[in-house]
């Protein structure tokens, strides 16, 4: 992890760059993320025999270690551009992210722990097991909570994408920059289409996720289309 202004950072790299003695590569960074989750997951399968939840929780997994590399990437690229400060300041330094992903989190925790029971067998029960086990719910709680910070950095990048498109007026080197880290924004939503499979028997999530996505790709389209 580069060091970099904590005025101008996601909330998670002002976080990982505080932490005493962490000066790692971006790409040895995000192989230890996957590595560390993606192990837990293993461990606690043959712990407790839930084969079954694997393939969701790698997907969830995959999800989050790209949002992770979507926000250095998009961290080092605009940084490095000549853009104004207030859009950089906005973008990295109003922690909007974070509260995107709050919301996301409590909205996904209401419908799994309150909503899905009163239709029957619940998703985290499939996955899970009935009752599940300590650990496998405090990994699965956090690996959700990882996935929902993620959307919430996507959103924050589309809908900054669009204001920035409307309100500034940029060189072409720089209308270079922000189209690359656009076209990666909507790349990461893409990818999350993922996660689709593994909620199908809740069409609820699924529309939240398949409508995420498209709205996500929609408002980065009229950013290009306004750049």
């Amino acid at each position: 992890m580069r060091e970099v202004d904590y005025g101008r950072a996601w909330t998670y790299e002002s976080i990982v760059g505080a932490v005493p003695g962490v000066d790692v590569p971006d790409g040895v960074a995000l192989a230890a993320q996957f590595a560390l989750f993606e192990g837990a997951v293993l461990a606690l399968a043959a712990a407790g025999g839930l084969w079954g939840a694997v393939p969701a929780a790698t997907a969830a997994v995959v999800v989050a270690t790209a949002g992770s590399a979507l926000m250095l990437d998009l961290g080092r690229r605009l940084r490095r551009a000549d853009l104004p400060d207030a859009y950089t300041h906005v973008v990295f330094g109003s922690s909007v992210e974070t509260v995107l992903g709050v919301v996301a989190y409590v909205a996904l925790l209401t419908y799994l722990f309150v909503v899905d029971p009163r239709d029957g067998t619940t998703l985290v029960a499939t996955l899970l097991g009935t009752p599940p086990s300590a650990p496998a719910a405090f990994l699965a709680l956090l690996v959700c909570w990882d996935v929902c910070y993620r959307i919430g950095v996507g959103w924050w990048a589309a809908v900054t994408a669009l204001w920035r498109a409307l309100a500034f007026d940029l060189d072409e080197e720089a209308r270079g920059t922000v189209a690359a880290a656009d076209r990666r924004t909507a790349a990461f939503g893409l990818l999350q289409l993922l996660l689709v499979p593994f909620v199908a028997s809740a069409p609820l999530l699924v529309l939240a996720v398949v409508g995420h996505v498209v709205a996500v790709l929609v408002v980065l389209g009229l950013a290009s289309v306004m750049r």
